[in-house]
């Protein structure tokens, strides 16, 4: 009975790593990097595990919150003044941060919520600019909705 005791104490104590959904202390405001299940998206609390689909907003007092989706940044930022916010998303095609105002989101993509739009870096058929992407969310027009999804998964 002691050993299962102990068992259960040590399984307890591995999983409970440190996970966060900022980091402090992002003065020059760029993305930062993180390694698998470091941290989570503050909007869905799922663990990032890699930078595609990822997106990161850092406030001027130097914190940084990590979204998983495009979508969930989306969500995170209803009602909230963006403006002085640096706004980053990781691109399908160049694979990198860009600043997230100036990426073209195309509807249709598997996404980790499953939202559905995916962020470009180039121009492509379909896209649309930031503020279409939030106004679509805002309104439930993404992947999530049976009706959109429908136009975009041939069975």
């Amino acid at each position: 009975m002691r050993s299962l005791a102990a068992l259960v104490l040590v399984m307890l104590l591995v999983g409970c790593e440190k996970v966060s959904v900022y980091k402090e202390n992002n003065k020059n405001g760029k993305p930062l990097d993180f390694a698998p299940k470091e941290v989570q998206c503050v909007e869905c609390t799922m663990q990032l595990e890699k930078k595609r689909d990822s997106a990161q907003a850092v406030l001027t007092n130097g914190r940084t919150y990590f979204f998983d989706d495009p979508g969930c940044m989306a969500l995170w930022l209803k009602n909230k003044d963006y403006s002085t916010m640096k706004l980053w998303v990781f691109t399908r095609d160049t694979h990198r941060y860009i600043d997230a105002l100036k990426a073209c989101y195309r509807l249709g993509e598997i996404t980790p919520m499953n939202y559905g739009f995916g962020a470009y870096e180039k121009k492509v058929k379909g896209c649309v600019d930031f503020e279409k992407f939030l106004r679509m969310m805002y309104r439930g027009e993404n992947m999530k909705d049976p009706a959109i999804r429908k136009k975009y998964i041939r069975e």
